[in-house]
């Protein structure tokens, strides 16, 4: 099992990346949303310079935030400070679509860009289109160091809703999961990504599956109010994503359903201005939990099937149960700024320490 940081981009987390790994993760993936926290190829960049082994990666970038030559010279870019050790991660951009007050991207953009870029990223020559123009494009100087296209960049694809989650188990070389811990979750994220998978001529063990969630390990005497603002802001995203992305609520697990479908208005306010609605709605998204506005919905249930909070015995056989289901991967949100070097310690003592 791997096990990774993924946090807000900012141009100091580096040096809590090089604390995850000193303390023995394998990945660091940054958030890649700019109307919440900083560029994310600026800050991957300084964790290149400033670390040796850790993989870096992109938790995620969108179709829409760039156009595809861009987002695959930003990778074969860092690809170059840090070869070998770079993973693209791409899905819609809900959340940094969402903080503009727009839609995520089209199924159909989100498979071109990643067609594109993975053939630029081999060094292939290959169809880009804007508009009525369609021409064919490929880095010009594979050679000279500007940018590193020899060492392979593979491609995890973000999903959630079942269409999306088919599409990432067709066109990924690995997967990105948002808080499928629970049993009945995991299954169901797996059962479509499977599908996805076989549409391509793959399986599921071709597919390189990472989980990413909160991680909070329970003290004696905890509240659910102390859970609540250790990880409830991450539970209100993940929840309110997996809401959203459902047509029929009955595609969901039958166990958690209704506790899910809760959150999806967890980010609604119908009679603010449209136009500037979204600027509240998401300030300090996925950061600061907001009790008034969503503690009655981050009940224990949700939480623990959401996230990896519990005590340290608990936690452990999630963890083997998730390993034994094919996840290859857990990656831990760092929670506040302040508290990430607690949450990485706590991962390393706690899961990685005893599987050694």
């Amino acid at each position: 099992m791997d096990y990774g940081f993924a946090f807000l981009s900012a141009v100091d987390i580096y040096k809590d990346v090089a604390f995850a790994e000193r303390k023995g993760l394998t990945h660091a993936w940054l958030y890649d949303s700019q109307m919440v926290c900083s560029d994310v190829f600026q800050s991957l960049a300084l964790c290149a310079v400033h670390t040796k082994k850790i993989k870096l990666g992109t938790n995620v970038t969108n179709p829409l935030s760039r156009i595809s030559p861009v987002t695959a010279n930003n990778f074969a870019t860092l690809n170059q400070l840090a070869p070998k050790r770079v993973v693209m991660g791409i899905g819609t951009g809900n959340t940094a679509r969402r903080t503009l007050g727009m839609p995520a991207a089209r199924l159909d953009q989100l498979r071109e860009h990643v067609e594109t870029c993975r053939g630029l990223l081999r060094g292939e020559t290959v169809p880009y289109q804007e508009g009525e123009r369609k021409r064919m494009i490929r880095f010009l100087n594979p050679v000279g160091g500007w940018y590193n296209i020899k060492d392979r960049v593979p491609i995890y694809v973000a999903a959630s809703g079942p269409r999306t989650l088919e599409l990432a188990g067709e066109i990924g070389d690995g997967v990105i999961l948002f808080g499928t811990v629970g049993d009945s979750l995991l299954e169901y994220a797996l059962g479509h990504v499977r599908r996805g998978a076989e549409r391509a001529g793959k399986s599921l063990k071709d597919l390189y599956i990472l989980v990413l969630t909160a991680f909070h390990v329970v003290k004696p005497g905890e509240s659910l109010a102390d859970m609540q603002q250790a990880v409830g802001a991450y539970v209100t995203s993940e929840c309110n994503i997996f809401a959203l992305s459902v047509k029929d609520p009955a595609e969901l697990p039958a166990d958690i359903r209704d506790d899910v479908m809760a959150f999806k208005h967890a980010y609604h306010t119908p009679d603010a201005p449209l136009e500037t609605r979204h600027l509240d709605l998401y300030a300090g998204y996925v950061h600061d939990f907001k009790p008034e506005a969503h503690g009655a919905l981050v009940t224990e249930k949700i939480l623990k099937e959401t996230t990896l909070t519990g005590t340290p015995d608990e936690l452990l056989k999630r963890v083997a149960k998730m390993r034994k289901a094919g996840v290859k991967q857990i990656a831990v949100h760092g929670g506040t700024r302040a508290g990430a070097k607690q949450v990485i310690a706590d991962l390393s003592k706690y899961i990685i320490a005893k599987h050694k």
